[in-house]
């Protein structure tokens, strides 16, 4: 059984392709006016207890209050993730937790205290045999592999995570993250998201503001796409628009009208902002070919070729037409200036080998880090490297502070 935790929950039953459920990580829970939060959770006991919702079900529901136990990635609240972890096997999955192995997935950077607070709820609360949790960038390393053949299986690499909120590039050195070298990159699919609001508001006076988000969402997710050279493709678009200006229709939810908007530059000015982040953040201006390459200089010096050589996209906002294609010639001709410069600086007395540059693409992106974690708990070695209830009553929760290394990932 696995189980994926950020802004969305993944989950489902190993073997799968893709998660079962897809839900938001909120709770919603009955609230008093005026008593504190904790004390108020101390009141309500017995059956009002078990009176809250999750998920879909939770998100502006009337009379309840709405929570996130999770921000960035980092569980905050513990006693609200409990209550999320009970609907999420006893309704969703509709699992009896004492006969099945679980496995669950980690931010990189997270702490060993929320491992073991995770361990305490699944071992005392939900009675597991086995509890296994996984880095995410480790689980979407592994996906990768159905994109290559079978002598090619490595844990080596970097892998880059965009979501909704935030995204990561972190490198990977024999399964093991290389946390100091981890870099944040503040352009994910909200940030495009808003752009092309942005600069649909501008120029389109017939969508309905209520509906202005949804409306970039969908022209997001339908139309876009990263070009190779952004001042080719707006005259490619100036000289035929009939062919590259396309229409969107929607219906407006108060009125019923329909309405249509034209989608022009958007289609490729939107997902850009990876590569031209000043266009969207005065604050942030590095695009994210440079990111990539300073996190794979900051490793050691022996697994930057193999690093390189192995660049794994992951989550939805990688999605995008040629994204990996784009990353890949961008961040070849940093390399390769790179060693022309030092061949230059020598004189031309020392040739650097020529770098490989790789951006592995493959059709489980979207869901990486979920298919990964599928894979690993369907292999029959799973059982014997989770961490099991026996070895939780031995020692207790600190057993969880590192995973055991995985047969066949090595």
């Amino acid at each position: 059984m696995s189980l994926q935790l950020p802004a969305y929950t993944k989950m489902g039953y190993a073997g799968n392709t893709e998660p079962q459920f897809i839900v938001p990580s909120c709770v919603a829970i009955k609230e008093s006016a005026g008593v504190g939060e904790q004390a108020q959770r101390r009141l309500v006991r017995g059956v009002d207890d078990l009176d809250f919702y999750i998920g879909d079900e939770a998100v502006d529901k009337p009379n309840y209050a709405t929570k996130w136990p999770i921000r960035h990635g980092m569980v905050e609240d513990w006693d609200l993730m409990e209550k999320f972890m009970e609907q999420v096997i006893f309704k969703y999955l509709r699992a009896e937790p004492e006969d099945h192995n679980f496995l669950m997935t980690e931010p990189p950077l997270n702490t060993p205290e929320n491992r073991e607070y995770l361990a305490e709820i699944m071992f005392e609360t939900f009675n597991i045999p086995g509890l296994y949790i996984a880095v995410q960038a480790v689980l979407a390393l592994a996906a990768s592999w159905t994109s290559r053949q079978v002598g090619q299986r490595t844990l080596t690499g970097v892998v880059i995570d965009s979501g909704d909120g935030v995204t990561h590039a972190i490198p990977v050195a024999e399964g093991y993250v290389i946390g100091s070298c981890i870099k944040h990159i503040p352009i994910a699919g909200r940030d495009i998201t808003f752009f092309i609001q942005q600069l649909l508001r501008d120029r389109e006076a017939g969508i309905p503001p209520e509906q202005s988000l949804e409306t970039a969402k969908a022209v997001k997710e339908r139309y876009c796409y990263i070009c190779p050279d952004i001042v080719k493709e707006f005259s490619k678009f100036d000289s035929d628009p009939g062919k590259w200006i396309k229409q969107y229709r929607g219906v407006n939810v108060v009125t019923k009208t329909p309405f249509h908007i034209d989608v022009g530059y958007e289609r490729f000015l939107g997902p850009e902002i990876f590569f031209h982040p000043e266009f969207a953040n005065p604050d942030f201006m590095q695009p994210i070919s440079d990111v990539v390459d300073e996190v794979i200089q900051s490793c050691p010096i022996d697994v930057r070729r193999p690093l390189y050589k192995n660049i794994v996209l992951s989550g939805g906002s990688t999605m995008f037409r040629d994204f990996g294609r784009r990353l890949q010639r961008d961040l070849k001709r940093v390399v390769d200036a790179r060693l022309k410069l030092s061949e230059d600086l020598s004189g031309g007395r020392i040739k650097p080998k020529p770098m490989d540059v790789q951006v592995v693409t493959h059709h489980m992106q979207r869901y990486a880090v979920w298919f990964g974690g599928s894979m690993l708990a369907s292999t029959p070695e799973f059982s014997q490297v989770c961490h099991s209830k026996k070895d939780y009553d031995e020692i207790g929760p600190s057993i969880c502070r590192h995973n055991p290394v995985f047969g066949i990932m090595s």
